[in-house]
């Protein structure tokens, strides 16, 4: 049987998988929110340019003209941060119950007797997550901060249009782009790109609060936090730095070396996708005598860490359709079959290779 460390270890790896696609799904829906504005947005750029003559153009000018487009543009990010409140909040309460129910599903009854597990409440973990900033800022102020640049993107592309000479349609496309692209060939393609970093972070700020606080309510059964990173070719070298070290798990101090802790795992920095994962005490140290308990009772809480465990690892236990819902039913195949080793299904640069490639590359 597995040691109650080293099962809370492998789960927290299996629930941060599915963690990061909740979070892709709530960018797409963010995103959506933001391009809902798009049209307006080029409806009142269109009709500010038509007003305005290139040989009277001036930045005074312009600034007034622009005034609607800027009311557009903060009430579509006032719209994205209205709308974060839900997935947040889902997150919040998702990531709460998880903790609580990982503890109790590990600590032997035994020990619950004496050291029952606590449970965060949602609401507490969300009004946490709100209330504390994440890369300097709240999200309220990364919303408005997105909507200053794109603002001021906006505003300079128009400027650069009247001094180059375009039409106004012309300034109109280069900013949000074509239908035949999907206008992801506009400016406001970056803005996109942006808002979904800030939503991957604030969700696994969200996350990470949760944990923290989970931890927080139960220090009678931790003793320290480890640093768990995903370990593939995006992970960052800070991340890769601080995987298996150990924190104290109120002050998050160092324990057996001198990394820091940062802002911790989740908000280390953008889009970061590490997590922290509870070291559970042992038998002696909660005060216990075990020697009455089944062996295989004692050994579940003997208080080890467990031995470092890398990505490729963590998936060659995984159920045959785990590995297939993570890499693909085709590559699953293959894997299983031996035809192709995890690090096959990346390209000497660290690039997930499409099936086709991987394919070739197996010689199938």
């Amino acid at each position: 049987m597995a040691s109650a460390n080293a099962r809370l270890q492998d789960e927290a790896i299996d629930h941060a998988i599915d963690e990061r696609r909740y979070s892709t799904w709530v960018v797409q829906r963010m995103i959506a929110v933001l391009n809902r504005s798009d049209a307006r947005l080029a409806a009142h750029l269109s009709e500010a340019l038509l007003t305005m003559e290139p040989d009277s153009f001036t930045v005074e000018r312009l600034e007034q003209l622009l005034q609607s487009l800027r009311t557009v543009n903060a009430q579509a990010y006032a719209q994205v941060l209205e709308a974060m409140a839900e997935p947040m909040q889902g997150m919040a309460a998702a990531e709460t119950q998880y903790q609580a129910s990982a503890l109790r599903a590990v600590v032997p009854p035994v020990v619950q007797i004496a050291f029952p597990v606590t449970a965060v409440a949602p609401e507490q973990a969300y009004a946490a997550a709100v209330a504390r900033p994440f890369q300097g800022r709240l999200l309220s102020g990364w919303m408005a901060e997105l909507a200053e640049d794109r603002g001021r993107m906006i505003r300079n592309a128009v400027r650069a249009g009247y001094v180059e000479g375009r039409t106004a349609s012309e300034i109109v496309r280069t900013i949000r782009g074509t239908r035949a692209r999907g206008y992801a060939d506009g400016l406001l393609e970056r803005s996109r790109r942006e808002l979904g970093t800030i939503v991957n972070t604030a969700l696994s700020h969200t996350a990470q609060t949760a944990r923290t606080l989970a931890v927080e309510a139960n220090l009678d059964l931790i003793k320290a936090v480890r640093w768990v990173s995903t370990l593939d070719s995006r992970t960052s070298p800070p991340c890769r730095l601080r995987d298996g070290l150990r924190y104290t798990p109120d002050t998050h101090k160092p324990i057996g070396h001198t990394v820091p802790w940062g802002q911790g795992p989740g908000r280390l920095h953008f889009n970061c996708r590490s997590v922290s994962v509870p070291v559970t005490k042992s038998w002696r140290e909660l005060g216990i005598d075990a020697d009455d308990a089944p062996a295989a009772t004692r050994a579940s809480m003997d208080g080890q860490v467990p031995a470092e465990t890398t990505y490729p690892e963590w998936f060659a236990r995984q159920s045959a359709a785990r590995q297939d819902e993570i890499v693909g039913v085709e590559r699953g195949r293959l894997y299983r079959a031996g035809k192709v080793s995890f690090d096959r299904f990346y390209d000497d640069k660290g690039r997930f290779l499409t099936l086709a490639q991987l394919l070739a590359r197996a010689g199938t």
